[in-house]
């Protein structure tokens, strides 16, 4: 079983900082894309950013210059530290991997269960 925990959301005003974690654990055997994704009310999930095993990385045009995402290998965890919040990044935030669980499984996606992040105006 591949589980994917987030921590790290919360309420903060608009300009500040949060940095959200999220950690893979279970069986698994690599790990390539890993992310984050964000859902705001009455609207469809939408990518944030991603970062591949070789440390390649990608943005929204909405977080770019803001937002910065990390990984550590030897961990299995991604990170995403937000800047500069402003209350239109509010919205339940997913942790997302795409990995195989053991040599002999193909790649899959996997999600964690979703922080909020709340930023108030």
């Amino acid at each position: 079983q591949v589980q994917l925990v987030e921590s790290g959301g919360g309420l903060v005003q608009a300009g500040g900082s949060l940095r959200l974690s999220c950690a893979a654990s279970g069986s698994i055997f690599m790990i390539d894309v890993m992310g984050w994704y964000r859902q705001a009310p009455g609207k469809q999930r939408e990518l944030v950013a991603t970062i591949t095993s070789g440390g390649s990385t990608h943005y929204a045009d909405s977080v770019k210059g803001r937002f910065t995402i990390s990984r550590d290998g030897a961990k299995n965890t991604v990170y995403l530290q937000m800047n500069s919040l402003k209350p239109e990044d509010t919205a339940v935030y997913y942790c997302h991997a795409l990995l195989r669980a053991s040599w002999r499984t193909t790649w899959s996606d996997y999600w964690g269960q979703g922080t909020q992040v709340t930023v108030s105006s």
